[in-house]
């Protein structure tokens, strides 16, 4: 198959005697998990937000700026951009189109089925897509391994979210909210496997992430601009907007593209499913909540099924 052709090309392992020796847990897992880490923040972030601030502009904000920051730092997306061919930037342009469209689906199946049951659809059906999208495409076949391990942690993740004490009143069941939620996964996994195929042929993750990021940053200011910007001029909006795009964005997606160089894209986005698990002990620490035996037992599912994912890049 020729250069040109965008496939998705897998990530590139690394041997035992690359960077000092240093396991691939290092390089493809660790990184990934501490980006998961950081996104597990957003919840608890965004709650600080001013009162009557559009959750759908809230993250967008967090996009726009970071996508930006991620751009402007970015080394080698001229180079990129150049060597793509036509095909290379078809591609490009859907992940971009994809990383805008997470947060455009996300918050208003929020909205509309609440955070329970959109945190388990969207981050519980990425690693899915993400499986499949790669099958398909010729990547590899998934492992009874990554199997197994997806399903016991969409699972736990699942416990840990639903038998949250305020999942009750807000898990209510709206056909368009369960579908934005899915698209949200499936944007997630999209733009996972686009960067994952550059990044495998060697291009630059911060290459990569600026320009998907950034292109998604452009997409995304229309929207912002017209929900209203009014929240951002307090310092707490201001704040807000800014832990999402230095943080969960610019610096999470940095080490989401590193992590993606060592990691295949099936198994990224397994390993993100700590993020909720993060969100359920910052809920406890910061925001006094009480999970239920049942939530507690969903984080303990989840956190051994990252383990046994995980093990794997040791």
């Amino acid at each position: 198959m020729p250069d040109s052709t965008p496939s998705i090309a897998p990530a590139r392992p690394l041997a035992p005697g690359d960077a000092a020796g240093r396991p691939r847990f290092v390089h493809g897992a660790l990184p990934i998990l501490a980006a998961a880490l950081l996104w597990g923040t957003t919840g608890t972030a965004a709650s600080f937000a001013p009162a009557g601030a559009p959750p759908a502009a809230v993250g967008g904000a967090g996009l726009t700026v970071g996508g930006l920051l991620l751009l402007a730092g970015a080394r080698g997306a001229r180079n990129l951009l150049r060597g793509a061919g036509r095909r290379g930037l078809a591609l490009l342009a859907a992940g971009a189109l994809a990383v805008a469209g997470y947060p455009l689906a996300f918050y208003p199946a929020v909205s509309r089925t609440g955070v329970a049951v959109a945190t388990v659809i969207a981050l519980g059906s990425a690693p899915v897509f993400t499986g499949l999208l790669a099958w398909a495409a010729g990547l590899h076949r998934p492992s009874r391994r990554w199997g197994a391990a997806t399903a016991v942690a969409v699972l736990g993740c699942g416990l840990l979210v639903l038998g949250g004490a305020d999942a009750g009143p807000a898990a209510r069941t709206d056909v368009a909210g369960v579908a934005l939620a899915a698209l949200a996964g499936l944007s997630y996994a999209v733009y996972s496997l686009v960067g994952g195929h550059f990044i495998g042929r060697g291009q630059a993750p911060g290459a990569v992430m600026g320009v998907l990021f950034g292109t998604a940053g452009l997409l995304t200011l229309p929207v912002v601009l017209a929900a209203g910007v009014l929240w951002l001029a307090t310092p707490r909006g201001a704040a807000v907007a800014l832990h999402l795009a230095v943080l969960t964005t610019f610096l999470a997606y940095r080490l989401f593209g590193r992590g993606l160089r060592y990691t295949s894209a099936s198994v990224a986005t397994t390993l993100t499913l700590a993020e909720p698990a993060v969100a359920a002990l910052l809920g406890v620490a910061v925001l006094a909540e009480r999970p239920t035996p049942l939530s507690w037992a969903g984080l303990a599912v989840l956190l051994l099924a990252l383990a046994v994912l995980s093990r794997r890049d040791r």
